[in-house]
C-alpha cells in the first residue's frame, strides 16, 4: 500500500466531484480499472486548491501536471490483535429508507419500493453508525466527533448538482480481528468515496 500527499489545484479544487477525476490521473494505465484508493482532503484554501491525503493500492506517478504529487511512502497492513490505535475518519453516516414517492423498482421479478439515503444528523446516530461499521474488527474505546459544512457538487456532464453530510471522527480503536481490520483499511467505510469519504488513518498510540 501506498500514502501520497497531493496538490490539486483550485480549477478542478473548487468542485469536489472533481477530486476523484483529477486523483486518476495518478494512475495513467488505469483507465478501465475499478477505484483501488481513497483519499481525504486535509487543507482547503480558495483560490488556491486542495492538499489531500492519498491511501492506494498502487503506486501513484507524479508529472509536471496537476495533481501534484508532494510526497508518498510505502506501508504494510500489520496490525496485531488487542493493538491500539488512534484513528482518523471522515465520512458519510447514512441510513437508508424507503421513499413510496420515487415509485418502485423490478428486480428478479419482484417489485420493490425504491430507496433513498438519509444522512444521520445527530451525534448519538453518527456514533452508532460508526461502531456499527467498526464491529467484527475494532473497538470503540475513545470518539471525538466534529460535524462539516454541508459538501455541495455539481456533476458537468450529467448537468445536475447534490450535497452530501461529512462528520470528522477523531479517536481511539483496539484491534480485534487483524485480518477484518486490514480489509476494511484497504476498501474504506461508508459510503461517498468518490467525495473523500471512507479512508481510515491509524497510528499507534
Amino acid at each position: 500500500m501506498f500514502l501520497s500527499k497531493v496538490h490539486i489545484p483550485w480549477q478542478q479544487a473548487k468542485n469536489p466531484y472533481q477530486f476523484h477525476q483529477a486523483l486518476w490521473k495518478l494512475f495513467p494505465d488505469c483507465d478501465d480499472a475499478e477505484r483501488d484508493f481513497l483519499f481525504r482532503v486535509e487543507q482547503f484554501q480558495s483560490g488556491v486548491g486542495a492538499h489531500v491525503l492519498l491511501q492506494s493500492a498502487l503506486k501513484p506517478e507524479g508529472s509536471e501536471q496537476s495533481p501534484l504529487l508532494l510526497a508518498q511512502r510505502e506501508f504494510a497492513l500489520n496490525v496485531p490483535k488487542s493493538q491500539r490505535l488512534r484513528f482518523r475518519l471522515r465520512a458519510n453516516p447514512i441510513k437508508t429508507i424507503k421513499d413510496s414517492g420515487k415509485g418502485t423498482v423490478e428486480k428478479k421479478g419482484k417489485t420493490f419500493t425504491r430507496t433513498v439515503r438519509v444522512p444521520l444528523l445527530h451525534e448519538e446516530q453518527q456514533q452508532a453508525w460508526l461502531e456499527r461499521k467498526f464491529q467484527g474488527f475494532a473497538l470503540l474505546e475513545t470518539l471525538i466527533v466534529q460535524p462539516e459544512p454541508v459538501m455541495y457538487f455539481r456533476k458537468p456532464k450529467e448537468g445536475r448538482s447534490g450535497k452530501i453530510q461529512t462528520v470528522l471522527f477523531d479517536g481511539v480503536i483496539n484491534v480485534t480481528d487483524q485480518a477484518q481490520f486490514a480489509a476494511q483499511i484497504l476498501h474504506g467505510i461508508g459510503p461517498a468515496k468518490a467525495f473523500g469519504c471512507g479512508l481510515l488513518s491509524v497510528a499507534r498510540v
